[in-house]
């Protein structure tokens, strides 16, 4: 099976979804805001970036239902596919990463299922999100239909679209209006983004201006030639380079600066509170951007396993529930589960994770191979007690208080 197949009519009537109708669009600002733009804004790019990057580099394992618990299966067929490379041109970080950065953005992740003739998964390939439509046919059945260019269709091959199943595509949609397609967070919040990339451009053109955006050249008498007097001041006084030029004025001439200096402006307090707006939209800490503000060292940690709780757990189980929905065979639904291990960003500091193991292993729900798994420590032998269960030895139960009393030696009738 190849990377595309099946061509179908589509049916505009049954869209449900179409790329091209938030791609792009201004904003209040008048910033021309869409995905590709947003990602140029420092702040939209490092919230995609801390989002992606995290949930890419996140170990997942494929789980098989047993009696007594769940163990990790690497001999099924997707252990290799989802923790190793997907595809034989990308890596699993790589793809995790791509993936997520088009949920971020888009708010729909798309990716082609290739399967074998038996129906198991043999390979996953991202496809872009402003490419693709989401359709239902007569049946109510959902497809998806792909948009090519020319440099992605065969030889030979006329560019269009290319009709896929639903069971031939991953989807992870964001939140949604009706369960099925994500809406655009950039779309969403283009005012937000645009007075971003306003203020950016303001600030930038600031100092190509040397600082000193504007003003009235004023002369005692009539000027034949202003637009000459006006490109020569330009060419000796304008742009960053020749800031702090001293200006030579003859014949009276007077200038008057007439634009509102920054500071009354409030320029940088307004780029800072876009900032937070923007680390808002994607429910990030400030300080995982760069704004340390408002952190300390007595917090930070706090907040870094806020970000693990309420950002990160969220997206990882749609895509757990998504990747079960879309990628394992219906005969091994009841049987076989994935999931992302989030037990390494959930730890604390060196000191608090060893008093954590210490209560564990003394309260008999840790054994010390337990504790050394979880750090990469090589596992103490059997016959030496690593895979022992202990308790604190001056426990009992509240029953059986009074008769240890007595059997010690307490007192007697």
């Amino acid at each position: 099976m190849g990377i595309f197949s099946r061509f179908k009519k589509e049916n505009p009537k049954n869209r449900l979804s179409t790329s091209r109708s938030i791609f792009w669009g201004g904003s209040t600002s008048g910033a021309y805001v869409n995905e590709t733009t947003a990602m140029q804004t420092a702040a939209v790019y490092s919230c995609v970036r801390v989002i992606s990057e995290a949930v890419a580099c996140l170990p997942l394992h494929v789980y098989r239902y047993e009696q007594n618990g769940s163990r990790i299966t690497p001999e099924h067929h997707l252990y290799n596919i989802l923790h190793n490379a997907p595809n034989t041109e990308m890596t699993s970080f790589v793809f995790r990463e791509t993936l997520m950065s088009h949920l971020l953005l888009w708010g729909n992740a798309y990716a082609q299922i290739i399967r074998d003739g038996g129906g198991r998964v043999r390979a996953l390939y991202p496809l872009l999100p402003s490419k693709m439509d989401v359709s239902r046919n007569e049946n109510g059945q959902i497809y998806y239909t792909y948009w090519r260019d020319k440099n992605e269709s065969r030889p030979h091959e006329k560019s269009g679209g290319v009709v896929l199943s639903k069971e031939d595509v991953l989807h992870i949609p964001g939140l949604s209006y009706d369960g099925l397609v994500g809406y655009s967070p950039i779309a969403l919040a283009r005012n937000a983004v645009g007075m971003a990339i306003a203020t950016e451009d303001y600030g930038a053109s600031f100092f190509a201006n040397g600082a000193n955006p504007g003003g009235i050249l004023e002369h005692p008498g009539t000027i034949k030639n202003p637009g000459g007097i006006r490109d020569s001041w330009e060419a000796l006084y304008k742009g960053a380079k020749n800031s702090g030029k001293v200006a030579v004025l003859e014949d009276g001439l007077k200038f008057h600066q007439v634009s509102i200096p920054p500071e009354q402006a409030q320029f940088l307090e307004t780029r800072k509170f876009q900032l937070n707006e923007i680390a808002r939209i994607f429910r990030i800490s400030p300080h995982m951007i760069g704004d340390l503000e408002k952190s300390s060292f007595s917090n930070i940690e706090q907040q870094s396993l806020e970000f693990v709780k309420y950002t990160l757990d969220p997206w990882v189980v749609r895509w757990e529930q998504s990747m079960h929905q879309a990628l394992i065979l219906p005969s091994e639904k009841d049987a076989v589960f994935l999931k992302f291990n989030l037990d390494g960003l959930l730890r604390g500091d060196y000191e608090t994770r060893m008093k954590g193991y210490a209560i564990g292993i003394q309260n008999g729900f840790m054994s010390p191979n337990d504790v050394r798994r979880l750090e990469n420590f090589n596992e103490i032998p059997d016959e030496e007690g690593g895979n022992n269960y202990m308790v604190n030895g001056n426990m009992v139960k509240l029953a059986d208080v009074g008769a240890a009393y007595g059997k010690n030696g307490g007192d007697k009738k």
